[in-house]
C-alpha cells in the first residue's frame, strides 16, 4: 500500500511505510551509531584540520577549479563564511585561490598537489567499510550497493547540484 510522504520539503509523490521506514534507518545507522561522528574526527586528525574543511575536500576535485560563490551556493551559507574556510585551505596549503579563466571577477578555489593527498586520505578514512556490514553476506552487500546505486542514480538534485559546483551541466 502507497501512503503520501508525510515530511514536507521531500518526495512530492507517492512512497511506502517501507520506504519510509528505510530512509529512518538509514539516518539512524548513519548518524545515531556514533560511525560518521568518529570517521570525521579520524579524518580530521588525518589531515590536521576542522570538520568544515573535511567536508570542503569532498567537493573539489584535483584540477578543477570551482568558483566560491559556487561552493557558498552548494553549502547554503555565506560568501564570507567562504573567504573563511578557503583561508584555511590556503593556510594548510590544501588549495589556492585562482582568477576565473573567463571571468576576472571570480575567484576559484583549486587543489594543490598537498590538497588532493589529503582529499585521498580524507576518502580512505571515510569510506572504509564499517564492521556493522559484517552482518551482511557478500550477496546482500551486493545488493545493498545495487539499491543504494540506483537511489544516488535517481536523485537529479545531486547530478544538478554536483554539476553546478564543477560548471557543468546536470545529464
Amino acid at each position: 500500500m502507497s501512503v503520501t510522504s508525510h515530511t514536507p520539503g521531500t518526495l512530492s509523490g507517492v512512497t511506502t511505510a517501507a520506504g519510509e521506514e528505510a530512509w529512518r534507518l538509514l539516518q539512524e545507522l548513519l548518524m545515531n551509531s556514533g560511525e560518521m561522528q568518529s570517521r570525521m574526527r579520524s579524518a580530521c586528525e588525518a589531515i590536521g584540520g576542522p570538520p568544515s574543511i573535511v567536508k570542503t575536500l569532498f567537493h573539489l576535485q584535483p584540477g578543477d577549479p570551482v568558483a566560491m560563490r559556487d561552493l557558498a551556493d552548494h553549502f547554503g551559507c555565506d560568501a564570507s563564511y567562504i573567504t573563511e574556510l578557503v583561508d584555511g585551505l590556503e593556510e594548510q596549503g590544501l588549495a589556492v585561490r585562482q582568477p576565473h579563466p573567463t571571468d576576472r571577477r571570480v575567484r576559484t578555489v583549486v587543489l594543490t598537489d598537498k590538497g588532493a593527498d589529503a582529499r585521498d586520505t580524507v576518502q580512505q578514512v571515510m569510506w572504509q567499510v564499517p564492521a556493522v556490514f559484517g552482518a551482511l553476506t557478500g550477496a546482500e552487500q551486493r545488493q545493498l550497493r545495487d539499491l543504494v546505486r540506483k537511489l544516488v542514480d535517481a536523485d537529479s538534485s545531486a547530478d544538478a547540484a554536483h554539476a553546478a559546483l564543477h560548471g557543468r551541466a546536470a545529464g
